[in-house]
């Protein structure tokens, strides 16, 4: 039997097709994701990098909800033009506690890995109610109703240790504490002591952002939102961090 007829033989064949090719498959993942676990800079440890407060997680999920990623990249490549735009390229420490990651790879508007103090509230809180208004070219759609969307963290406990379970460092005392420490980030005349406590500094020892982000007594969705967006890429100094290639 040659060749051809072996194939042919597979190929007519449609249970053992498939059980090839799943094999296949297999074979080349175990290939590609095995090795990743015995590299050490997998995922370069930096200085700085915390999980989400509740707040924040919640300004995440209203950012995916809403599709941003489809429209602004969160990957910073290693080039010039890059870098020189938007900064330090993308480790993928500032993803780890992603879930899922948003790096992206289309950029209708600009990258958001640097944002984090980049605008004030008040040019958030513009940009989403008309785009146009701060950026005359912008083709973004309004988000005006986020101002008018109250949450009250009612389930924000649960995604909180949702993303415990999938490896995201949040101790039982941020779980337990976490409706709390979401109250407390948007009230700014409150007691936020152990929020900050739990979370800490950033990599510039500037702690938490506690504030109302969007100027109203309700706290909405743009809050959270804002919250989220203040906090990009402020967590590492990167003036500390050396590659490991260059160790």
């Amino acid at each position: 039997m040659g060749i051809l007829d072996k194939h042919r033989a597979i190929e007519t064949h449609a249970t053992l097709l498939m059980v090839l090719s799943l094999l296949v498959v297999t074979i080349g993942g175990i290939v590609q994701i095995v090795p990743l676990f015995y590299l050490e800079n997998t995922i370069e440890k930096v200085e700085g990098m915390r999980p989400y407060t509740p707040l924040e997680l919640a300004g995440q999920q209203v950012y995916i909800r809403e599709g941003c990623y489809g429209c602004h990249s969160q990957m910073i490549r290693p080039m010039r033009d890059e870098v020189e735009r938007y900064g330090h390229y993308s480790l993928a420490a500032e993803s780890m506690y992603d879930r899922p990651f948003l790096w992206g790879s289309k950029r209708t508007g600009p990258d958001l890995a640097r944002v984090g103090g980049r605008y004030s509230d008040e040019w958030h809180q513009d940009h989403f109610e008309n785009a146009k208004s701060v950026v005359p070219e912008s083709v973004m759609p309004p988000y005006g109703f986020l101002a008018n969307t109250v949450i009250d963290g009612r389930y924000i406990q649960d995604v909180v240790a949702t993303h415990r379970m999938t490896g995201v460092p949040y101790t039982d005392e941020m779980v337990e504490n976490a409706l709390a420490d979401f109250t407390a980030q948007v009230d700014p005349l409150g007691d936020s002591s152990g929020l900050e406590e739990r979370y800490g500094e950033d990599a510039f020892g500037t702690p938490v952002n506690v504030r109302n982000f969007d100027g109203q007594p309700e706290t909405t969705e743009l809050d959270a939102l804002i919250a989220y967006m203040q906090v990009l890429g402020t967590m590492v100094d990167f003036s500390t961090f050396t590659p490991v290639a260059n160790r």
